[in-house]
């Protein structure tokens, strides 16, 4: 039996997990992948020195002060918010001029909590995902929740949103967290949410003042045995545990997973979906479910709960993990912080008060944590006996239950931690607290699970994206090495889009983009084959798939498919275009002590984890928000004047930066007034107003608005650049004849043109633009066409329908293998 082409897609971004799932019990809680590490590490509090100010903090103080500064007096008097005020909107063009405030534009990509999203649409509300309820941040469980009400909205993604008209606060709210959260939450619902559960806290309803305590026992059981002393013989266990692992993904691997299904029987996926965020409580919530799920399964027999993430890979079979679990059936596998209690709860925030809604975990707070309770903590990663899932969840609940003596500090993982790297508060955007997430293994970072003394069967995190090769060295040490000449070893695709996500899914820079290559490579098809009629096409419709392509650990770019018409006869068929980045970033000679500085690069969505823009290949429109990062050598200490000049050479921003000694990179976002002129950008790296280097990015102009193409007159202002051509609150006009920018006035009435272009005129200029930065990799088709230069997508090596064997799945072999 050989999986179809559909299914084998699966398996280039997703293969890890599943391999170690296929010969056992699995369960999919779908749910938007969030990662939620508030777990081992306290904040790394030692920061290189800058120069740069901190335009990127959330301090609640001068957030809330800022938003009265721009909304003005609303009625509240002396820092309250008292029964019966309401808050003046803002009109929706203002908005849209101001840009997004708080979260990405619709559709783009979250890497702090990857692939975002919305809820599939043609699914109906489902109450139970609503996150009107307040829980132990961290990943911790009370011995009490709130239930979620009816039809409530505002808290899940894609649910229907409540009237404009702002909520009436049921008492009066002074505290300055919870006025905080108030000023910035984007929803009517989310912020009487907020009032609520502020109101009941402060009469006392939220949670009891003291709990029983059934744990006879002090303190945490030891790490039972040690690496070396397991036993791994399967047939010495007279019977092996079953165990249910839970796989928490997305929208795409959903729809992949139901069909690989109908495969395997040992493979289900539920019914219901939930949005999740890193650091929030739904991710607890979509557990609890999922166990309430297996334990409703009758037909199902299994003794642990495992749950995995997309960045999880076995590092030992799953014959020498059943084995070790059927000798500690009746153990709960939890890594603990391992550290003096109340100083966890301080550095994990689990003394104040937070809840989730507008996918954003908001704290309101100070708590007191009720009497008789002992709060622990840890990894949200963990195996949990069939038992235990069948009374309760967690360290707390279990530290507490008559269960104590079964609780085991180890988590059977290993986790790749990097304080200094994972502890940045990068995710403070989402989360009103600052927490760690572990770095992706590498190759030299292997060898951290071969030193380890306690048993460990899973590590994380390992993503293709960041690193390929260290995913294929620990699959070989599992599994085998594939034969020689094995093609696409070295590969991986990852899919952005797919039909089924329906085009509200895509943001309109992305829209635009996909769109501008696809049409670039139809027209070096036409290029190459001359007067050919054959090789004339045009685009039907939207994008069929878009896809990142990377090969040995480098981006190589977007495949985009979509359908074409011949000009010709008018016949149909599909094509992948692939769409390559160019380098624009020139070094120059005689850099003296800037011979330190290795890489310019300017992009969305810097991750200071793994020091790489999740927005492969930056693109990006007027509405996104720049960052210029600048990768160094160890080398003298220095300072360098950083410029950023727009299409219309305007001087945009300039600041210093100081780079010390051992600086390996450094970023800056710069805070520039929207919408970004459209066209080509240049950032300058200056040593005493010398050039020493010079990299070009491009700003898209958007041929689309909410999805659908340009208004000539309603959307002209974002291609018109920011009021008064002042990026910042001041101008570095000064600067434009100590930078050589002499053609200023000749660009700015070229750039005003292009505000008006529409239709046909907006695609050409998109597409020169576009076509500056990008060029056309290669194109093939999916089926035999007339055209002589086309060839068969499956048998080119680059396209997302070629082979790939690391993604094949077929029959279950006698030992349980699928390889």
């Amino acid at each position: 039996m050989v999986a179809s082409t559909r299914v084998q897609k699966l398996l280039r971004r997703y293969k890890l997990a599943i391999a170690a799932a296929l010969t056992i019990l699995l369960i999919q809680g779908l749910v938007v992948w969030s990662l939620r590490t508030l777990e081992e590490g306290e904040v790394e509090r030692k920061h290189r020195r800058s120069k740069l100010p901190d335009n990127n903090s959330q301090n609640p103080k001068k957030e809330a002060a800022s938003w009265e500064r721009q909304n003005g007096p609303l009625g509240r008097s002396r820092g309250r918010w008292k029964p019966g005020m309401e808050r003046l909107g803002a009109t929706a063009a203002s908005a849209l001029r101001r840009g997004p405030q708080h979260h990405a534009e619709a559709g783009s990509k979250d890497r702090g909590s990857q692939g975002q999203g919305v809820v599939a649409e043609g699914l109906p509300h489902d109450p139970s995902s609503s996150r009107n309820f307040t829980e132990l941040k961290g990943g911790e469980a009370a011995a009490r929740f709130l239930p979620a009400q009816q039809g409530d909205m505002g808290s899940v993604e894609g649910a229907p949103q409540g009237p404009s008209s702002d909520f009436v606060p049921k008492c009066e709210i002074a505290g300055k967290d919870a006025l905080s959260a108030l000023h910035r939450a984007n929803s009517r619902q989310c912020r009487q949410e907020i009032a609520n559960i502020v109101c009941q806290h402060q009469d006392r309803q939220l949670m009891p003042q003291s709990l029983p305590q059934f744990c006879q026992q002090h303190g945490l059981s030891s790490p039972i045995l040690q690496a070396d002393d397991l036993d791994s013989d399967l047939s010495k266990v007279d019977n092996p545990v079953r165990v249910a692992f839970v796989l928490v993904r997305s929208n795409y691997l959903h729809r992949e997973v139901q069909e690989i299904s109908k495969l395997y029987p040992n493979i289900r996926t539920t019914p219901w979906r939930m949005v999740t965020i890193w650091g929030g409580a739904s991710l607890l919530k979509t557990y609890l479910r999922s166990m309430q799920d297996l334990l409703s399964m009758l037909d199902w027999k299994w003794d642990f709960f495992i749950n995995l993430s997309a960045t999880d890979f076995p590092t030992r079979t799953n014959e020498e993990l059943v084995a070790f679990l059927s000798q500690y059936r009746d153990k709960n596998f939890l890594k603990s912080h391992g550290r003096e209690n109340a100083r966890f709860i301080k550095k994990q925030g689990l003394d104040r008060l937070f809840h989730e809604c507008d996918s954003h975990m908001w704290r309101l707070g100070e708590r007191i944590i009720p009497q008789g309770l002992e709060v622990s903590g840890g990894s949200d990663w963990f195996a949990l006996s069939r038992r235990f899932v069948e009374y309760s969840f967690f360290h707390t609940v279990l530290g507490n239950s008559h269960m104590c003596d079964t609780l085991v500090d180890n988590n059977l993982r290993v986790t790749n931690w990097n304080r200094k790297l994972g502890c940045k508060c990068q995710y403070k955007h989402i989360v009103d607290w600052c927490g760690c997430s572990p770095n992706d293994f590498k190759p030299s970072d292997l060898i951290r699970i071969q030193q380890l003394t306690r048993p460990t069967f899973f590590a994380r995190k390992f993503e293709s994206t960041v690193n390929q090769e260290a995913i294929n060295i620990l699959d070989a040490h599992l599994y085998g090495h594939y034969p020689p000449g094995t093609p696409a070893l070295k590969a991986y695709w990852e899919s952005l889009f797919e039909k089924e996500d329906g085009v509200s899914a895509l943001s309109d820079v992305a829209l635009t983009s996909y769109s501008s290559f696809f049409r670039l490579g139809l027209r070096s098809l036409e290029t190459t084959q001359g007067s050919n009629e054959a090789c004339r096409y045009e685009p039907i419709g939207y994008p069929l798939s878009v896809h990142l392509y990377f090969y040995d650990d480098r981006f190589q770019g977007y495949l985009v498919k979509q359908e074409v018409q011949a000009l010709g006869t008018r016949a149909r068929q599909t094509l992948e275009v692939w769409a390559v980045p160019q380098t624009t970033l020139q070094l120059e000679s005689n850099l003296r002590e800037f011979e330190r500085l290795k890489n310019l690069e300017v992009g969305t969505e810097w991750d200071p984890k793994e020091r790489i823009f999740r927005n492969f290949g930056g693109v990006m429109g007027p509405l996104d928000e720049p960052v210029a990062v600048q990768k160094w050598a160890r080398g003298p200490n220095l300072t360098a004047t950083i410029v950023w000049i727009d299409p219309a050479q305007v001087v945009a921003a300039s600041y210093d930066i100081s780079v010390d000694v051992e600086a390996e990179f450094t970023q800056y976002k710069p805070p520039l007034q929207r919408p970004l002129r459209p066209g080509a950008w240049t950032v300058r790296v200056l040593r005493l107003w010398e050039c020493v280097a010079e990299t070009r990015f491009l700003v898209t102009p958007l041929a689309f608005k909410g999805r659908q193409p340009l208004q000539k007159d309603e959307d002209s202002w974002l291609h018109a650049g920011p009021p008064g051509n002042l990026y910042m609150e001041q101008g570095f006009q000064q600067l434009n004849q100590v930078l050589k920018l002499t053609k200023g006035e000749q660009a700015l009435q070229e750039a005003q043109k292009n505000t008006q272009l529409m239709g046909k005129d907006l695609d050409d200029w998109i597409d020169a633009s576009v076509g500056a930065f990008w060029v056309t990799g290669d194109i093939c088709t999916t089926q035999s066409s007339p055209c002589p230069s086309l060839v068969p997508c499956n048998t080119s090596s680059w396209s997302s329908l070629s082979p790939d064997p690391k993604s094949e799945l077929g029959p279950v072999k006698s030992d349980g293998r699928i390889r």
